[in-house]
């Protein structure tokens, strides 16, 4: 059973949730200490070529694949042969295995990697180890890892760390800094900004300027901005959105801003694999609005082949504001 993202989680002063972060604190420390301890007893593994690590400090809706997309493409401009490397989370297949997108479904490789894999040389692999060298003895010059940073297994030549700049006010990216399950935290931030190399701030495209109490606390880090855009304009005609991710909230308010006439919005946990039930559920909605339906290129990866032709995938793009001096962050790190 999948369960959704508390919103508890990214109130820093909010009252509500205070008792269960507070009952949950014993298996937090628990979490940190155990990732601590993986981290530190790993013994990374050179594969030969460039490793460029795509990871966040939370658990999820940090916007690491949209990052990792745009890593790759920025590495194919530059004529590198770089191939994404993920474990394919919520996929059957253990691998290594190079994802084929009319092959392969989200049920087998995962639904990231098989978004993922419209744009690039994919492979997915629970040993990331065997699914590295996999990739380089079909040609990679370079690796993207997607949802990396905690994991210490292969050498990293670039380590960047992914951070929702949506998330503002009384709801903060990292709530009060607790660490799963007592919040949203992966690991301290001190102990993951020491294994990082560069911060992406990723915000919507509408979105003013970058939090300046957020970006304080990456310094001395170098920091890029990055904008969320729609690829295209969303459907014409009242639609009902729905989204099975970390934030779904942050769908609903994307395509809201985007000009979407969206009458209905139904959210589901993150990586929702969608039941019948749920899908009649989503007709339902529909025809009491007279609407279409709309919703992510990742929850479009998991829908059944003959619900596709039904719901329209609205997809979205990570743009650095400033490109060139990414790119040569990249270019620096693959030479």
């Amino acid at each position: 059973m999948k369960l959704s993202t508390p919103r508890w989680w990214y109130e820093r002063h909010g009252r509500h949730g205070r008792v269960v972060r507070t009952l949950l604190k014993p298996l937090a420390w628990i979490w940190s200490a155990a990732t601590a301890r993986r981290i530190a007893r790993a013994t990374p593994v050179d594969v030969g070529v460039p490793v460029l690590s795509i990871g966040n400090l939370t658990v999820g809706g940090s916007g690491k694949t949209p990052v990792a997309r745009e890593v790759l493409r920025l590495l194919r401009a530059q004529g590198i042969a770089a191939h994404g490397l993920s474990r394919g989370y919520g996929g059957r297949s253990d691998g290594p295995l190079r994802v084929d997108p009319t092959l392969h479904t989200a049920d087998e490789v995962g639904d990231e990697p098989l978004m993922l894999a419209g744009d690039a040389a994919v492979w997915i692999a629970r040993d990331r180890v065997a699914g590295a060298r996999a990739a380089v003895a079909d040609g990679a010059a370079a690796l993207v890892l997607d949802d990396a940073h905690q994991n210490p297994s292969l050498l990293k030549t670039l380590s960047l760390l992914v951070v929702d700049g949506e998330t503002r006010g009384a709801e903060w990216p990292f709530g009060d800094g607790s660490v799963f399950p007592s919040g949203p935290m992966r690991e301290p931030l001190a102990a993951g900004l020491a294994r990082a190399d560069a911060v992406v701030v990723l915000l919507p495209a509408d979105a003013p300027e970058a939090d300046a109490e957020l970006l304080a606390l990456f310094a001395p880090l170098p920091t890029f901005i990055a904008r969320l855009e729609p690829a295209g304009p969303p459907p014409h005609g009242p639609q009902v959105g729905f989204a099975g991710i970390a934030k779904p909230w942050k769908v609903e308010r994307a395509l809201e801003a985007a000009g979407c006439d969206l009458v209905d919005f139904a959210p589901f946990p993150d990586h929702a694999a969608y039941r019948p039930g749920d899908l009649a559920f989503l007709a339902d909605r529909a025809a009491l609005f007279d609407a279409g339906l709309v919703t992510t290129e990742k929850d479009w990866a998991r829908l059944p082949p003959d619900w596709r032709t039904r719901i329209v995938a609205w997809p979205v793009v990570a743009r650095f504001e400033d490109e060139p001096g990414f790119a040569a962050r990249l270019a620096q790190a693959v030479r």
